[in-house]
């Protein structure tokens, strides 16, 4: 691997591996097959990165399944190739709705489950106050992102004006208990 592509490879390794969606190995992975020209066998993919073509067919297959990767085939080749996504449009669409979206979602689902637990919990009604407080804040701070994601996700503009009235509800730095 020439300098270039090296460069390349190792500093979309890295941040692929603080991303929270990718590995480092598909990181290097997507970058080495994006910069290449032709597709790739899993043969030439693991000599070109070093790794072993079992690792390697593990980590593309996780890259075919977030869509930054498609098999294709090469004429007169009767291995898979694969190359790297270049809508990035769509691809990014389908990490907010698969990924972060899905995050959100069990947030908001945390919090129903707990201003469950608040309707019924007995004792200290400053408490049980505060936490409706606070949980309808996080419920809604959520529920707007939730939305936002889910505009983006489908090619839809989004709203400032809706993120500026969530950010008002939300409880004032001096109100904190």
């Amino acid at each position: 691997m020439d300098r270039l592509l090296g460069i390349f490879v190792d500093g979309i390794g890295t941040a692929a591996a603080t991303s929270g969606v990718l590995t480092q190995p598909q990181g290097r992975i997507f970058a080495l097959l994006y910069l290449t020209p032709t597709p790739l066998s899993l043969d030439e993919i693991a000599a070109a990165l070093e790794q072993s073509k079992s690792n390697v067919s593990i980590q593309v297959r996780g890259l075919v399944e977030w869509h930054l990767v498609r098999q294709t085939r090469v004429s007169g080749s009767r291995r898979d190739h694969y190359e790297a996504a270049t809508d990035f449009w769509r691809v990014m669409q389908e990490i907010m709705e698969r990924r972060f979206r899905w995050n959100l979602r069990q947030v908001l689902a945390t919090a129903d489950e707990t201003a469950r637990a608040a309707e019924s919990a007995r004792g200290d009604r400053d408490r049980v106050a505060f936490v409706r407080e606070r949980l309808a804040a996080l419920r809604a701070f959520f529920a707007a992102v939730d939305v936002g994601i889910g505009a983006f996700a489908q090619g839809q503009p989004v709203e400032p004006d809706t993120m500026k009235n969530v950010i008002a509800m939300l409880p004032s730095p001096g109100r904190r208990r």
